[in-house]
């Protein structure tokens, strides 16, 4: 390779000092052993535990994914009153809390009180005295049932339809239009009212 003009020369360091300079990941396979396990041992210590704590199903952010449905951080605390949980004991069952988030619709809501009255009718709370069993823990049979350590999954909200035909009516809709009138509406609603309410004034000052 040659140089022309008056560039500045290259000076290619290629005997770098390895030993201090340049990071290796050669004990990348040996961690990665050792992580796993750390996770079998961690798992067994846990006995019947859930792998994972329950958390809410939540619309995703913005207009672009709000069509998507997946784990939030934390049930809000109208959510756990309504399924009749209390928030210390939600924390002692692997049911996480999140105070600052709020529910902005109804049917959100009503998933999320499901999804835990679901969760609390298949959980089962051992006992820590085999003999003595506390209030909110499990006796009888339930000790000795099958039990899965399987987390809630996120439940589908959309209800599949059969495929059908278009109706003559919904041909004729206008989707964009209704839409365009629905937004006017709404925008002017307040100049109408107070425009409504002028010309009854002016009316009834006629009449006197």
């Amino acid at each position: 390779m040659g140089f022309a003009h008056n560039n500045v020369l290259h000076q290619n360091h290629f005997r770098k000092d390895w030993q201090r300079r340049v990071r290796t990941w050669f004990d990348q396979p040996g961690r990665k052993l050792r992580r796993r396990q750390a996770r079998q041992t961690k798992a067994a210590s846990l006995g019947v535990r859930p792998l994972s704590l329950l958390r809410p199903a939540v619309r995703a952010q913005t207009v672009r994914y709000n069509r998507k449905v997946r784990e939030g951080r934390g049930f809000t605390l109208a959510e756990l009153k309504e399924a009749g949980v209390g928030r210390k004991e939600a924390k002692s069952v692997g049911i996480v809390v999140d105070h600052r988030r709020t529910n902005l619709s109804e049917e959100g809501k009503k998933v999320n009180v499901e999804r835990l009255k679901e969760y609390k009718a298949r959980l089962i709370v051992f006992p820590r005295k085999a003999g003595k069993p506390k209030k909110g823990d499990s006796t009888g049979a339930d000790l000795t049932a099958a039990t899965t350590r399987q987390t809630l999954a996120i439940p589908d909200v959309y209800a599949a339809e059969a495929p059908r035909a278009i109706t003559a009516e919904e041909r004729e809709a206008k989707a964009f239009r209704t839409l365009r009138e629905a937004r006017s509406d709404a925008r002017y609603a307040g100049i109408r009212k107070i425009r409504a309410a002028k010309k009854e004034e002016e009316e009834a000052n006629k009449k006197k």
